[in-house]
């Protein structure tokens, strides 16, 4: 595995730093509550049927989430009429899918980034990780804003002069393409499960809690990597299911302007909004190496079959809902949804660059003109050696301690609120992202109050609020 073992600095008169306080415990828990049990075991068997619902009400029942349990609750339907309406796996679809992600592979794999070279302000290219719990720094191959620009090149020049495929492709094997996606989730979060005890990538940055159920779907593993490069973590969390996110839109707009002969302004919308989310992803994936998908989660099936399965279904549903109800909003409500969206993304990157601004310069920079304001805190890892770390707490991080996060539930909001306000199933994403900003939230806090101890207390006093000011 590329990494590095970088061991703490000795102090002035030789020795290494005071440890303080016992080895911090990093990443997802070792032991698990019964609540946590039961949360798990539930995830693992309602949510694929709940994605399968949310896509059968937009086929079979125009996007209406009651109606089906209307139905069921009068008799007028069964859960097998239901089932037996809902296309069912296919070997074209098989195929679609096969190719897409053996391009997305290759992509990852085989190109290098380059994009760094040529675009000014982007990071790309061999970039260092996050330290692990085991004190190890990985290295990364960057190229995902690479592998996003061709493929969609690709996409636009399919669409205007090669015509290989439809661009309704996507969504005219949207069903069949599902039971494809769940497939490889199942199987690389199987794969990654039974590497870890087989053959783990690094054994001091596995977590086994002694639960089954738990370890599946947590993951055990932290970085698993098969050879030098392919990080499952960075892979499965980018490509395919982000790349392909726009995509899923394009095919959507694709559809409606085959259908009623023009597109919709909420469409556009969707689809800008949602871009400009995906392209900053990508444009800041070396930053998100430091973020908390691959600081602290471990790979199981919650980033595997999550990454696969939930993310483009569930994160896509405002595009197919506007298939089945082509919304045209007025001018007012249009605008304000722009702005809506516009101004949570201003915070949520805003927030995230003071961060990495802070991170990279030290503390040596400026915040809303003035000197930045930290808690300095010391922290160990697995390896027994001590670190030091500084948490930021001027500019948006001296508002709220997740104030990034208050700004993506506002672009959240923008993507439910252009598709108007007829049908809660376009709501759905907002309630999720709620509950899984403010679960993310709770988690992180637990974890950084188990890694520093005393100075996550100091830090806690001096920014007091979470996600609202004066409200949570």
């Amino acid at each position: 595995m590329e990494s590095t073992r970088r061991r703490a600095q000795h102090s002035a008169n030789g020795k290494g730093s005071e440890a303080v306080g016992k080895s911090a415990q990093w990443g997802r828990a070792w032991e698990v509550d019964w609540f946590s049990l039961i949360s798990v075991v539930g995830l693992l068997c309602f949510a694929p049927f709940i994605v399968f619902y949310f896509v059968m009400a937009c086929d079979q029942y125009q996007c209406s989430i009651s109606q089906p349990l209307l139905e069921l609750y009068q008799g007028k339907a069964t859960l097998l009429s239901i089932w037996a309406r809902a296309p069912s796996f296919t070997w074209s679809a098989a195929k679609i899918y096969a190719i897409w992600v053996g391009f997305q592979v290759f992509l990852y794999m085989c190109i290098p980034d380059v994009a760094h070279k040529f675009i000014p302000g982007y990071v790309g290219g061999v970039q260092d990780g996050a330290r692990t719990p085991a004190g190890l720094i990985n290295k990364y191959e960057i190229n995902g804003l690479q592998c996003w620009i061709i493929t969609h090149a690709l996409w636009f020049a399919n669409a205007n002069y090669l015509h290989w495929f439809s661009p309704t492709i996507i969504f005219d094997n949207w069903i069949p393409l599902m039971w494809c996606t769940n497939i490889l989730g199942y199987a690389v979060s199987t794969f990654a499960f039974l590497k870890a005890y087989l053959f783990p990538t690094n054994a001091e940055d596995c977590k086994f809690t002694g639960n089954v159920f738990y370890n599946y779907m947590m993951g055990i593993e932290f970085n698993p990597r098969i050879g030098t490069w392919f990080d499952f973590k960075l892979f499965f969390n980018g490509r395919p299911g982000i790349v392909a996110w726009t995509l899923i839109n394009l095919s959507y707009m694709a559809k409606q302007q085959e259908l009623y002969g023009h597109v919709t302004n909420s469409m556009i919308l969707v689809n800008l909004l949602q871009g400009i989310y995906v392209l900053d992803f990508f444009w800041n994936e070396a930053w998100y190496l430091k973020t908390i998908d691959i600081c602290h989660d471990h790979f199981g099936w919650y980033l595997g079959w999550g990454d696969c399965v939930w993310l483009p279904y569930l994160y896509t549903l405002q595009g197919l809902y506007l298939v089945y109800h082509p919304v045209q909003l007025s001018d007012t409500h249009a605008v304000a949804v722009l702005l809506l969206g516009l101004i949570g993304y201003y915070i949520f990157r805003s927030t995230n660059h003071q961060k990495d601004l802070f991170r990279r310069t030290e503390g040596a920079c400026s915040i809303w003109g003035r000197k930045p304001t930290y808690i300095e805190c010391s922290y160990l890892s697995a390896d027994g050696h001590t670190h030091r770390s500084k948490l930021l707490t001027s500019g948006f991080w001296g508002v709220a301690r997740h104030f990034n996060y208050t700004g993506d539930l506002m672009g959240s909001l923008a993507y439910c609120a252009a598709c108007g306000f007829s049908h809660i199933l376009p709501y759905f994403y907002i309630v999720y992202m709620t509950i899984l900003l403010v679960h993310r939230c709770i988690r992180d806090e637990h974890r950084c109050s188990s890694k520093y101890g005393k100075d996550w207390k100091r830090y806690t006093d001096a920014v007091p609020h979470r996600l609202i000011p004066g409200v949570f």
